[in-house]
């Protein structure tokens, strides 16, 4: 879809002032798209000259196309010089609780995947249930031009199925209390799904009420557009030991599964910064 400077600033004013029904109306040929990400990896690389790699993505398969042609591509460069601040975009609003999860190698990355209802967000009205989280190293959103170790994304969706994700970024340093609770399971888990016992959701430690709205895509094939991200602002901390049990449990040539950033192309990007700051 070729969205115009004027809709994406539309788009982006919708997010804070209109009813959530009327945000998803206007949006709907964007979202309505199918939003699984892609369950075999062996089609693509992030290997680039492979022919398999991030540039040809979109070449791969028909049903990939976005990649290549979308204007709503993820992750990008998180540039101060581009954020508009908006502290009416609101406190984000979790409640999470433990739930019944499982853990699997899904080859390009390590997933854990809730069973039952582990909790909600709520974005303008809307709650979007806890699905799942992943891992990417080194981080795919940037700070600045800056990419980290690593970035935690947690997938999130509503009852009209819209996707909801919210990112972590992690630099070297202390180790992750929530990762440091699933490294082992981490270190020996295989392709099959694995039952791990109830895992705390609200473990997912974000250390800000800061953070950057915009609306993007998956950042794997099919690279579904109309997703509505959530970066926390603040850097957290994770250690090396963890990294590297990450990159050593996926399949060879996704040790590094971290897409470059993509273009902005005029969308806004708004950054939430409580009143009492």
């Amino acid at each position: 879809m070729m969205c115009s400077n004027f809709f994406l600033l539309f788009l982006a004013a919708s997010l804070i002032f209109l009813p959530h029904q009327s945000f998803f109306t206007i949006c709907r040929a964007v979202l309505d798209q199918p939003n699984d990400e892609v369950g075999n990896e062996t089609k693509f690389t992030y290997i680039e000259g492979t022919g398999k790699g991030p540039k040809k993505w979109g070449q791969i398969d028909p049903h990939w196309k976005v990649c290549d042609n979308g204007k709503l591509q993820s992750p990008i460069d998180l540039l101060d010089q581009r954020v508009q601040v908006f502290p009416n975009l609101g406190k984000l609003k979790r409640d999470y609780k433990p739930a019944p999860a499982t853990v699997k190698n899904r080859g390009h990355d390590i997933t854990v995947r809730w069973k039952g209802d582990a909790g909600k967000i709520n974005i303008n009205g809307t709650d979007f249930g806890l699905l799942q989280c992943h891992w990417h190293s080194p981080s795919e959103h940037t700070f600045n031009g800056s990419r980290y170790a690593l970035e935690l994304h947690v997938i999130h969706l509503s009852s009209t199925h819209k996707i909801a994700v919210i990112g972590i970024v992690y630099k070297y340093g202390r180790p992750d209390p929530f990762l440091s609770k699933l490294l082992h399971h981490v270190k020996s888990v295989g392709t099959k799904e694995v039952d791990i016992g109830m895992i705390n959701s609200g473990d997912i430690k974000f250390g800000s009420r800061k953070y950057y709205r915009y609306i993007g895509s998956l950042t794997v094939p099919p690279c579904t557009e109309g997703v509505i991200w959530t970066i926390v602002k603040k850097v957290r901390t994770v250690s090396r030991e963890q990294v590297r049990a990450l990159r050593e449990a996926v399949h060879d040539g996704f040790e590094a599964n971290a897409r470059p950033t993509q273009q902005l192309d005029g969308r806004p990007v708004l950054l939430y910064t409580p009143r009492d700051n």
